[in-house]
This record gives C-alpha cells, sequence and structure tokens, in this order.
C-alpha cells in the first residue's frame, strides 16, 4: 500500500496505533478530535479509517462511540463487536481501552469507571478514554456520590503533568476548578485553550460555565452570541450551549430573547443534541422562567411531557430524572410523578442508584410547589441541599433545586429563611432570578 510507513504510527498524542496505513491513522485523529470537541463529522471520519485499514480496531471502536452518542445503538453493538474480535492482534492499551468502552456500552458505568482509572495511571494520554470521565456529564460526573466535583478536580489535577498546556484537556480541567471555586487558576486555562482551538465546543462550554459561576452575565451574553455562528447545528453541544445563552438572556430580564433559543435551538424539533440535555434544558429554562415571574405556557409544557414518555420511560440516568420528574410536577401529573419516584426507589433499594432517595425528594418537592404546598417544599428540598450535587449536571443546572427553595421561602414569609440561603449560596456564581426576591 502506498499511504504505509515504515515506523509505529502514533495519534495525537503520542501513543502508538496498530495500523499501518497513515489514511487511516490520520482520519482516525481527525474523528478523535471531532469527538473530544463536540463537532459533528465524527462517524464519516471513522468510516474513512475502516475503509483504509479495515483491520483498525480503534477505528471500530470510535465509530461505535460515535454511534452511541447519536442514540444508534444497534449500529453501537456492531462495531463493538467487530473490535473485540480484531482485539487479539493490537497493543495492551488498545484491548484496554477496548474493555473501558465494553463496560460503558453495556451500561455498567461502576465498571467502566473503574476500568478507566486502571488505564489512565499506565496510560494517561489516552484521551479518548479520559474524555468518559473529564466532565460534569462523565463517569465521574454522573456518578450520584457526595464529592464527586472535588473528585472530578482531584483526578484531572493529578493528570495535568502529562498534558500541560494541552487545549483538550486545559477546557476540561479549568471547568472542573471553576465548578469547585477556583475560578482564578480555571480562567487562563480555558482562555488558552479557546485561543489554540476556537473550534472546540467544550472550550465554549467551559467558558460560559465560568461566566456563570464569576457572575458575568453579560460577557456571557456577549462571548456566546459571537461564537456559536461558528458552531455546527448539528453538534452535540449546539442545544445545551444556546441553552447557557438563554439562561444569561433570562438573567438580563430578556425572557422574550430567551424563548426565540428555546423554540429555535434547545427545543427546537431537529434538536441533535442527548435526549437528556433537550429534556433538561428546556424543563429547566421554563420553570426558572416561572420562577422569576413569568407565565406559565402550559403547551410548552404538554409537549415535553409527550417527549420524556416517548424517549425516557424508564429512570436510570440521574440529570434526565429530576428534569422528568420536574415535567410530571409542572403539568401536575402527580400519578407520573410518584410512579416515577417509586421506580427509583427500588432501583435504589437494590444497590442499583447511586444517588440514593435524594432525586425523588426533588421530585416531590417540585410537585408540592406546583400545589402552592411551600412547607413541603421547604421540608423535602432542605435536608438534601448539602447532597444536591449527587442529582448530577453542572452547579449550574442544580441551581434550580436552591432557586425553587428560596421561592418557597419568599411565599411563604420565611424571610430570615431566605436571606440565610442567599447568604450561604457560592460566592461568585449569577444571582437567582426569583420573583420577590428583593
Amino acid at each position: 500500500m502506498t499511504d504505509c510507513g515504515d515506523d509505529m504510527l502514533t495519534d495525537r498524542y503520542g501513543l502508538p496505533l496498530s495500523t499501518a496505513s497513515v489514511i487511516a491513522r490520520d482520519a482516525y485523529v481527525e474523528g478523535g478530535d471531532l469527538l473530544l470537541t463536540v463537532y459533528p463529522g465524527a462517524a464519516a471520519a471513522f468510516d474513512r479509517a475502516i475503509a483504509a485499514d479495515p483491520a483498525f480496531a480503534l477505528a471500530w471502536i470510535g465509530r461505535a462511540r460515535a454511534s452511541q452518542l447519536a442514540g444508534r445503538m444497534e449500529e453501537m453493538r456492531a462495531d463493538l463487536a467487530t473490535a473485540s474480535a480484531l482485539a487479539t492482534g493490537v497493543s495492551a492499551r488498545e484491548q484496554s481501552q477496548i474493555e473501558v468502552f465494553r463496560s460503558l456500552f453495556a451500561g455498567q458505568p461502576v465498571a467502566a469507571l473503574a476500568a478507566l482509572r486502571a488505564h489512565v495511571q499506565t496510560w494517561p494520554r489516552d484521551a479518548l478514554v479520559l474524555s468518559l470521565a473529564a466532565n460534569q456529564g462523565g463517569l465521574i460526573g454522573m456518578s450520584g456520590l457526595s464529592g464527586r466535583e472535588q473528585d472530578l478536580a482531584d483526578f484531572l489535577d493529578g493528570l495535568d503533568p502529562h498534558y500541560g498546556e494541552d487545549w483538550w484537556f486545559e477546557a476540561h480541567r479549568g471547568m472542573a476548578l471553576s465548578e469547585i471555586g477556583r475560578h482564578e487558576e480555571a480562567r487562563p486555562m480555558i482562555e488558552r485553550s479557546l485561543a489554540r482551538y476556537r473550534r472546540n465546543a467544550y472550550g465554549a462550554h467551559a467558558f460560559a460555565h465560568l461566566c456563570y459561576e464569576t457572575g458575568e452575565r453579560d460577557a456571557g451574553i456577549a462571548f456566546l452570541r459571537d461564537w456559536l455562528p461558528i458552531y455546527d447545528r448539528g453538534g452535540g453541544l449546539f442545544g445545551h450551549l444556546s441553552w447557557h445563552l438563554g439562561l444569561f438572556e433570562l438573567h438580563a430580564g430578556n425572557l422574550e430573547a430567551g424563548l426565540r433559543l428555546y423554540a429555535d435551538a434547545f427545543c427546537a424539533d431537529d434538536h441533535r443534541g442527548a435526549v437528556h440535555q433537550k429534556l433538561s434544558d428546556s424543563a429547566s429554562f421554563l420553570w426558572r422562567s416561572e420562577l422569576a415571574g413569568h407565565p406559565r405556557d402550559p403547551a410548552r409544557w404538554a409537549k415535553l411531557k409527550a417527549y420524556a414518555r416517548e424517549k425516557l420511560p424508564r429512570p436510570g440516568m440521574s440529570l434526565a430524572d429530576w428534569h422528568v420528574g420536574l415535567t410530571y410536577a409542572a403539568t401536575a401529573d402527580d400519578a407520573a410523578l410518584e410512579d416515577w419516584a417509586h421506580a427509583i426507589e427500588q432501583l435504589a433499594n437494590a444497590g442499583r442508584y447511586p444517588s440514593g432517595s435524594v432525586i425523588p425528594a426533588v421530585a416531590r418537592a417540585f410537585a408540592a410547589y406546583q400545589r402552592g404546598d411551600y412547607a413541603t417544599t421547604i421540608r423535602l428540598i432542605e435536608p438534601i441541599l448539602p447532597e444536591r450535587e449527587r442529582i448530577g449536571g453542572s452547579r449550574a443546572q442544580g441551581d434550580l433545586v436552591e432557586a425553587t427553595l428560596l421561592r418557597a421561602y419568599l411565599a411563604c414569609g420565611c424571610e430570615t429563611e431566605a436571606r440565610r440561603l442567599i447568604a450561604d449560596r457560592r460566592p461568585g456564581p449569577a444571582s437567582l432570578p426569583v420573583a420577590a426576591l428583593a
């Protein structure tokens, strides 16, 4: 073959690859970078790698990951099977990578995280494996365990000597540090990441979160209005980044601008991001707008409930699950909410739901708020507020629970408690837009 080289080919991080095809290697690196930056086109790049070298196991794994993210589960399983069949002829690192993804694809997050931690101890620069746990939506961030925010920051701190100022790594480490209040360390990392590789949706995501956590609403609006036009609408974070912009607009009092983004981007019919992201972004935006004093739109909520029933019929992912509960609460479907909460409690009792009873409590608190039963809302949220990180997602997403508690305090005249909640709030982040707060 004319595209073969004599030396062992490596990926962008210097790790050897079990292919002799330069074309396959280049396409594989391109596909990996598209996955890492959350840009569309990764599957097509892996297609080219496979065409150039059908025995290239990691290209099949890369395509399986792209299929999983796109919700094409049958294709994911088929590609995993091919990669597994090819695994006997690859290096120990590649065999280990295949095993990490096998656990992930099998829906075994605890086993996948354990395998990932062991893998990066030996091959710390295997970014595609590390990406499974490097962000708030990954295997650490969605673990449902107390202390997971600090755990993620510590995990990435330990890997810093192996990456230095790599643009991909700095975006993720910067956001992890931002989430635990280390803003002065986070900012230069995130800014360097974007300066070195601007077409980096996760870098943009990290900057949006930094602006939220430091209360820089106007800077967040300016950045996202400038950056989003360079991002393909088919990108997995297009809807979510539009939600961030919508949230900034809501905080600025620009509800109509936020609702345009709602309709055109993060609740759009052609939303191409993760199913749970469309639901969580849309439901949380509507609920926040109502907490801020804007009227409810029952038709929007009814459409979201139909979407939740179709796309998320069973609980299993914490971030999605509490937003399903929120949707049932907003539509006053108490029977569906109780069935949902009970299903989660059964999983928790069987040891299959790490966040335990936190999400059922949050869901029931939303339902109580919807009924105007503010005392019950307060009774349910107060005990779990110190553990709210167990519901999954970022601090910006979890703030919806705190905002609901604050609004309940104000609605029942508990001004002392409201003042204490505001005083105890972590320093820096955007204020909670809640009606009657003044």
